[in-house]
């Protein structure tokens, strides 16, 4: 489909709001002709009043024409001396397309790259083009790759996407702004009866009478009524809009494909839904992992560190190339399933261009650590941007260390109330000696079936919770004396280095010390050795 055929589309679409609001009104003036002729004066004032109201929200969504602004350009801009390399890249794809380049690249920390234009008229006239470019992205593609997911954004610039986008999202915010004046008169009315029931409920029980159940069924009606006819619009407008949105990615598909190639395309592809996984676990996992002590990562490690992460775990991500997820398609959705593109493009002809060298797209930057240090100060909040900046070895021990205190700190407070004192290791290990250990066990946080077990089997149930806390107990004592260290690695979970022979000595002293018959000796011993 050409652009000026797309283009007279979402015009006949845009155009369907307003003849729907023109057949309203037509509508609402019919009942006003016919209430004047037939109706009762008294009737027929109230058919005025109510015809206008109604007309009211849809003659605001008909003449609010301005649609709002998008969000404020973000990222961080370089020009073409600062990224020669990058901005050669990106004019020649676009050359290649066909198309104008871009007149701003802004690198951000997201993994996705996007393209933006600033068209006037509805459309009718381009304006200043902005690509958007995530470092995760470039952390986790090859140039090769890297250069199929720009060729792929030239690609929406070249069939006129971003331009005609303007008229689509005009439909979409004049069809929302109707249905949210409507609600909100509905609401208003809603809220209205509900006080005038109240009022009422509250002077027949002053009164010694009953109050009866507030009902506002009824109230508000006609602004409901009026608000699913345009939502009924509305789903048909976003159904037809993102169905041409759908198309335009598997159009941008093939231009890339044509371009930097069909495997290197469908390579890219496949990266994408495993990037994305890989650094939001980042993100939850290391990268966010000192906040509550106040503590970030390096200046460029908060964006950069993603790169070890990726580096250490080839494996995972291997799976999750491979086995691409299964969502369904829904009639709502802005891009088709990444499984169903990737086929599309692996069954293209075999063009030859399979041997490209598996260069790290992060090259085509001059200076990518200076690079992630400038994009964090744009993306991190001034509250992050304040906290103090500690190596991931240091980090990762503080806030490891911070973290089992805390999970340490039911059991903390369990001991404190049971046997007094100040909830400490040693006082736990004096209560387990008095074999009041079921008692503190009984105080600590546990499920509904344990809640409702008895005897031993109540025992054998906090048991392993008690072994828990303790051994949370044990290892934040360690850490205190500077006897154990929590260890960074990138391809598992943190763990805690002990002394020589601790480690392997422990668990059957933990074992011990929450047996039937408590043991704390061997727990004892190892602590003081």
């Amino acid at each position: 489909m050409g652009a000026s055929v797309r283009a007279l589309r979402a015009l006949l679409l845009l155009s369907g709001f307003y003849l729907l609001g023109i057949a309203l009104l037509a509508v609402l003036a019919g009942l006003d002709w016919a209430a004047a002729l037939w109706a009762p004066s008294s009737l027929a004032l109230k058919v005025y009043v109510v015809s206008a109201l109604l007309a009211v929200p849809v003659v605001r969504g008909m003449f609010m024409l301005r649609t709002p602004k998008g969000e404020a350009a973000h990222g961080v801009p370089v020009t073409g001396e600062q990224e020669p390399r990058l901005w050669q890249e990106v004019r020649e794809l676009a050359r290649q397309v066909g198309t104008r380049a871009p007149d701003e690249i802004r690198l951000t920390g997201d993994v996705n790259a996007a393209v933006a234009e600033e068209a006037r008229l509805l459309g009718l006239l381009g304006g200043t083009r902005r690509l958007y470019l995530g470092l995760p992205l470039m952390a986790g593609l090859t140039e090769a790759q890297l250069r199929a997911v720009l060729a792929h954004e030239m690609g929406h610039y070249g069939n006129s996407d971003t331009r005609l986008s303007a008229i689509t999202v005009r439909g979409r915010v004049q069809v929302a702004r109707t249905i949210a004046d409507f609600e909100e008169r509905a609401g208003g009315k809603v809220a209205k009866e509900r006080e005038r029931q109240e009022r009422k409920n509250a002077k027949k029980v002053a009164k010694g009478g009953k109050a009866k159940e507030v009902d506002t069924t009824g109230a508000g009606l006609t602004y409901r009524a009026m608000a699913r006819l345009y939502r009924a619009y509305g789903h048909f407008y976003l159904r037809a809009t993102l169905a041409g949105s759908r198309r335009q990615e598997l159009a941008a598909d093939l231009a890339a494909a044509r371009i930097a190639g069909r495997d290197a395309t469908a390579s890219a592809l496949r990266e994408l839904p495993a990037l994305d996984s890989a650094h939001r676990f980042y993100l939850d996992c290391y990268a966010t992992l000192g906040v509550d002590a106040g503590l970030l990562p390096p200046p460029g490690e908060v964006v950069g560190g993603f790169r070890h992460l990726l580096a250490a775990r080839t494996g995972e991500l291997a799976e999750l190339r491979r086995d691409l997820p299964d969502e369904p398609s829904s009639p709502y959705d802005s891009h088709p399933p990444i499984a169903e593109r990737v086929a599309r493009l692996e069954a293209l002809p075999d063009d030859g261009r399979a041997s490209e060298p598996a260069t790290p797209a992060l090259g085509l930057l001059s200076d990518p650590g200076t690079a992630m240090v400038a994009v964090e100060r744009t993306t991190l909040t001034p509250q992050a941007l304040r906290m103090r900046r500690v190596d991931w070895p240091e980090l990762v021990h503080t806030a490891m260390t911070g973290h089992s205190a805390r999970e340490a700190e039911p059991l903390r407070r369990a001991t404190a109330a049971v046997a007094g004192g100040d909830g400490s290791l040693d006082a736990l290990l004096n209560a387990l000696d008095l074999g009041v250990g079921w008692e503190i066990a009984d105080r600590l946080p546990k499920s509904e079936e344990a809640g409702a077990a008895k005897g031993r089997v109540a025992r054998e149930f906090a048991r392993p919770v008690l072994r828990r806390g303790l051994a949370r107990m044990v290892a934040g004592e360690l850490a205190d004396r500077g006897s154990a260290r929590w260890e960074l690695s990138w391809s598992r979970p943190a763990s805690l280095r002990m002394p020589p022979g601790l480690e392997d000595e422990l668990p059957a002293a933990l074992d011990a010390a929450v047996a039937d018959r408590p043991d704390t000796a061997p727990l004892r011993r190892l602590l003081a050795a």
